[in-house]
């Protein structure tokens, strides 16, 4: 095992968590959250007939904040309930059972079940279990990391990465129209049919020290974007203005994150939204992201058409496994 998983600490810590989940002061949900004010973060209509108004919409959000909530969708909501539930399944098996789906020692793959994902700074943990699976290409699809329990697992997720990709393909048109580009080019420009759909199941179990710990720490996505439905326990925070807010759960939204490639592609005109987890001391939460991202070959930079004199490029074109190397690595 390469760490002690977090759902085992849970079980076994009833008021104290270890010394390496108690976040420094100026992380401590207690000391840092807005309390009282959920943030509204902008709610879209994806089934809105009038594209033009839909652009508008989707490029007010991702310039001004970063991420928004779609409703409208077009995927069934009983593919979401069903998603949810295969996720949870999972996490509910015997520790030995998942195990067999863990990420082998010194592996580079970011695929299969694991706890720690990136260096954190102090050597501080967060509050959390995962599983990665690429659900998108079939070429990139790796069953080996797909649990077989439950039964439906691959079934359901199938289904879900079906559905995924008309919604993909909709964020990414109304994205590259708000540009300026053609409706195809901020795809093609991020790898086209060749963009990777990885799905991570994060599961947070309760803790009894909510108030100092974090699910995790603030970031901002390294992917394009990132599509995700939670349950219905709060812990999605986002940063407004140097301060932290809940942001609100609507059931079976979809939460849009810009993440950083959308944020370098378009020079700056988009923004990749910095936010946070935070835990709850009676319930679990567990979250469904899907995060696309260019192949790992791909060189991404500003877009060549957004470049000029007046606009010059801020970002330099970086092969994408490098970026994430530097920025899991904490390296410049």
């Amino acid at each position: 095992m390469e760490v002690e998983r977090v759902q085992d600490i849970a079980n076994l810590s009833k008021e104290t968590i270890p010394e390496e989940f108690i976040r420094s002061s100026n992380e401590q949900p207690a000391l840092t959250t807005v309390l009282g004010t959920v943030l509204e973060v902008p709610v879209i209509d994806l089934s809105d007939p009038d594209e033009e108004n839909l652009v508008k919409a989707i490029v007010e959000a991702s310039s001004n904040w970063g991420m928004f909530q779609v409703v409208n969708h077009g995927i069934p909501d009983e593919t979401i309930r069903k998603l949810k539930e295969v996720g949870q399944a999972f996490f509910e098996l015997p520790q030995e059972e998942k195990e067999a789906y863990a990420k082998p020692p010194g592996s580079q793959t970011i695929e299969g079940y694991g706890t720690k994902l990136k260096k954190e700074e102090e050597g501080k943990r967060s509050w959390v279990d995962h599983l990665f699976n690429k659900i998108w290409p079939p070429s990139e699809v790796n069953y080996q990391f797909w649990p077989k329990n439950p039964p439906s697992y691959r079934e359901t997720n199938e289904e879900y990465a079906k559905h995924m990709r008309g919604v993909a393909n909709k964020l990414f048109r109304c994205l590259s129209l708000g540009l300026g580009l053609e409706g195809d080019e901020m795809k093609a420009a991020l790898g086209g049919d060749d963009m990777v759909y990885l799905l991570k199941i994060n599961y947070y179990p309760p803790c009894p020290r909510p108030d100092l710990a974090l699910g995790v720490p603030p970031h901002t996505d390294m992917s394009a974007f990132t599509v995700l439905v939670p349950n219905d326990v709060q812990g999605l925070q986002a940063c407004r203005d140097e301060h932290w807010y809940d942001v609100e759960y609507i059931p079976n939204a979809l939460i849009v994150h810009i993440g950083d490639q959308i944020e370098i592609l378009s020079n700056g005109m988009y923004k990749s939204v910095l936010h946070r987890t935070t835990v709850n001391k009676e319930r679990t939460r567990i979250s469904w992201p899907v995060f696309l991202e260019p192949p790992s070959k791909l060189k991404v930079g500003p877009h060549p058409k957004l470049i000029n004199e007046a606009n010059p490029p801020k970002f330099e074109s970086k092969m994408y496994s490098e970026y994430c190397a530097s920025k899991l690595n904490m390296t410049p």
